[in-house]
């Protein structure tokens, strides 16, 4: 047997909660790294950062409307997902056309170095195999994830709606 369908109140609360949550955890984090890459002096890493951070904030706005009762809330939590998503895309397509081996290419121990010899790779074909793969599988991920997210608010706004009301 089914059941029953949430509430409207019920789907607002849970909404608001996934939503503070994810929002603080989009802020925070990348904010973090962005402090992390300021300190190393990398600028690109800076922009993203905040970029990225700046999701979090519109998600942290969304709620914020929802808890004065506005519906309008739901087009902030929906387009902070596609935000993020894109600015996240941009980001992994950017780095997948200006390849940079050299922080991987620090991190090589002598004993990764040997299990790469014992597969007849060389070490540039390996690390490249590496950054590629990890770029588009956090293309992927991040695909469903946001997009997923996203879906999940927009299904919610009428119901949203209802519990506002």
């Amino acid at each position: 047997m089914k059941a029953p369908p949430l509430l409207p109140e019920e789907t607002l609360r849970r909404v608001v909660r996934l939503a503070r949550f994810d929002g603080l955890t989009v802020l925070a984090l990348p904010g973090f790294f962005a402090l992390l890459a300021a300190s190393a002096g990398d600028v690109t890493g800076v922009i993203v950062g905040l970029l990225i951070a700046a999701a979090g904030a519109i998600e942290l706005h969304g709620v914020d409307l929802l808890r004065a009762g506005e519906a309008r809330g739901m087009s902030w939590l929906v387009t902070s997902q596609f935000y993020l998503m894109t600015v996240v895309v941009i980001f992994c397509l950017w780095q997948l056309q200006h390849e940079d081996l050299h922080l991987l290419r620090t991190a090589l121990t002598d004993e990764m170095r040997t299990t790469i010899a014992q597969a007849n790779m060389s070490e540039d074909a390996f690390l490249q195999l590496t950054y590629r793969i990890t770029y588009r599988v956090i293309t992927l991920v991040t695909l469903f994830y946001q997009g997923g997210m996203g879906l999940y608010y927009f299904r919610r706004r009428e119901t949203v709606r209802q519990a506002l009301q």
